[in-house]
């Protein structure tokens, strides 16, 4: 994470709003001298993370039981030195948002991985404007297909976020960078830094 303690926050609940706006993760473990990543969608539910991966996914049969990190990425803007007020004393640079979470993962028995799969829908489907459930499925082809799949919740015990957008900056710099920001079509850049400084 950034070392700038002007990027970071001890808000964990912040934090995991964050998760649950991206709702998607890498996950990473360590198996002897390799580390294994895995990408999922992670919904956070009463401050536990629920994800699921294939069985075929090598992952898999490494989880249970097992400490994992997973990271939560965000939007993300690559800034040049020209939009400060005085760029010969600045180097490019990005503003972005990430969080990074660690704990112990455990397998989901088959009721419990149906009903990940149901919040699931409930959480992402208003998102895209549509309404499928589980239920719109012949049943034999749901069975078989959460019969590929492995659920996992995630015990969360340590919280990393890193939220960079310019609060280093004066006002005046960060004006530039929106401006900057529409002027090159990347309004999710300017909305970060209107966000942080509650413009």
């Amino acid at each position: 994470m950034h070392p700038n303690p002007a990027f970071s926050t001890a808000d964990d609940a912040a934090a995991l709003a964050h998760v649950s706006e991206v709702a998607f993760a890498h996950l990473f473990v360590a198996e002897n001298a390799r580390m294994l990543v895995a990408h999922a969608p992670l919904p956070v539910v009463d401050g536990v993370l629920w994800l699921h991966l294939a069985n075929r996914n090598a992952m898999t049969p490494l989880l249970p039981g097992r400490r994992a990190l997973a990271r939560v990425g965000g939007p993300g803007s690559y800034i040049s030195p020209d939009w400060y007020e005085n760029p010969a004393n600045m180097v490019p640079t990005w503003n972005y948002r990430t969080t990074e979470i660690e704990g112990e993962v455990q397998a989901l028995g088959r009721d419990a991985l149906e009903a990940l799969l149901v919040r699931a829908a409930a959480t992402f489907e208003p998102r895209v404007g549509q309404g499928w459930t589980m239920d719109k499925m012949e049943r034999r082809r749901a069975e078989a297909m959460m019969g590929a799949i492995t659920g996992f919740s995630m015990t969360i015990d340590t919280v990393r976020h890193t939220d960079k957008a310019s609060q280093n900056r004066s006002d005046a710099d960060a004006k530039r960078l929106v401006a900057a920001f529409a002027a090159v079509g990347d309004g999710e850049g300017a909305a970060q830094i209107r966000r942080v400084r509650g413009w």
